[in-house]
């Protein structure tokens, strides 16, 4: 019984260790996109700086 109690511990431990990576690694990508969009959505002249 303490095997399988063990077993479930360990399971749950690293699924929440899965979770940890894929959460935060889903989130930047979202934002990489969406600032993608954005600027690509942007005249030219508006992305860069002009020069002086």
């Amino acid at each position: 019984m303490s095997r399988i109690a063990f077993l479930i511990v360990m399971m749950t431990f690293f699924a929440v260790l899965a979770l940890d990576i894929v959460v935060p690694a889903t989130v930047l990508s979202v934002m990489a996109l969406s600032n993608w969009f954005v600027l690509s959505g942007m005249p030219v002249s508006l992305t860069r700086e002009k020069a002086a």
